[in-house]
C-alpha cells in the first residue's frame, strides 16, 4: 500500500521559513514528486515538481522563494519555503506520480503565515 506522510507545517511570521517533508513508502518506481496547496475557498494549485532526473518546475508565485529537493534513496521530497507571505497560507499536499502513471496523495499539512 502506497503511503505519503507529510510533516513540517506550522505557524510562521511573514518573511520566515519552513521546510516541509514528504516520505513515500510502499512504492519502488517513482517518476515525479510534487507539492500542491489549497487555501480556503480556492482550488488546489500546483506549487513545485521534481522528476527522478532532478529536473524541477515551480509555480510563478513561488519561483525564487521555494526550493524542492528529493532524496531518492529515502523516497522523500522536501519543500524549503523562504520569504513566506500571508498568501502562502494553505494546506500543502504532497503527491507522487508512479512510473505506471498512477497518482498518489498525502493527507496534507497546514502552513499558516501571519502578517
Amino acid at each position: 500500500q502506497v503511503q505519503l506522510v507529510e510533516s513540517g507545517g506550522g505557524l510562521v511570521q511573514a518573511g520566515g521559513s519552513l521546510r516541509l517533508s514528504c516520505a513515500a513508502s510502499g512504492i519502488l518506481s517513482i517518476d515525479a514528486m510534487l507539492w500542491y496547496r489549497q487555501a480556503p475557498g480556492n482550488e488546489r494549485e500546483f506549487v513545485a515538481r521534481i522528476f527522478s532526473s532532478g529536473r524541477t518546475n515551480y509555480a510563478a508565485s513561488v519561483e525564487g522563494r521555494f526550493t524542492i529537493s528529493r532524496d531518492n534513496a529515502k523516497n522523500t521530497v522536501y519543500l524549503q519555503m523562504n520569504s513566506l507571505k500571508p498568501e502562502d497560507t494553505a494546506v500543502y499536499y504532497c503527491s507522487l506520480v508512479a512510473r505506471s502513471g498512477r497518482n498518489y496523495w498525502g493527507q496534507g499539512t497546514q502552513v499558516t503565515v501571519s502578517s
